[in-house]
């Protein structure tokens, strides 16, 4: 287990993880295959040469799931209970397959659970850039934490 404890999280701590993902054009068909989405602007080549990008983007829902995935194993591997909830996202830039995505966490709020003694709340801000460092996925998550001495 890698993940902090609710006690171990501060407003402010920012995480930068280490672990990057190269985004692969399999990556990008598989999700849309898997999650039925087939918007030519995924998955449509000569479709999207004639598009301001020049080439499908990545789903956005992928984009924020491989953000919050990158973050997993710093902050909540094995720690958390539940997400409950994501808000405030945003897709400042688009993501290409090739693009090299990274991630960083910030803690923007913490509470005790008011209806589970042995855990809490906390509101992660995840963003996710790319490797020229332009933010391409911003997006707030509600996670109930463990208590370390539950």
């Amino acid at each position: 287990m890698s993940g902090l404890w609710f006690e171990q999280f501060e407003v402010g701590q920012i995480f930068l993880h280490e672990i990057r993902k190269t985004v692969t054009e399999s990556d990008n068909a598989l999700f849309c295959a898997m999650t039925y989405n087939p918007a030519a602007i995924h998955v449509d080549h000569h479709y999207c040469a004639s598009t301001e990008f020049g080439a499908p983007l990545v789903n956005s829902v992928f984009t924020l799931g491989l953000v919050v995935g990158l973050s997993v194993q710093d902050t909540t591997m094995g720690t958390t209970v539940a997400n409950l909830g994501f808000s405030d996202i945003e897709f400042p830039a688009p993501v290409l397959v090739g693009d090299t995505i990274r991630a960083e966490t910030e803690v923007v709020e913490l509470r005790a659970s008011k209806s589970r003694p042995h855990q809490g709340i906390v509101r992660f801000e995840h963003r996710g850039l790319n490797h020229k460092g332009e933010v391409v996925c911003r997006a707030r998550r509600s996670a109930l934490m463990l208590r370390e001495h539950s």
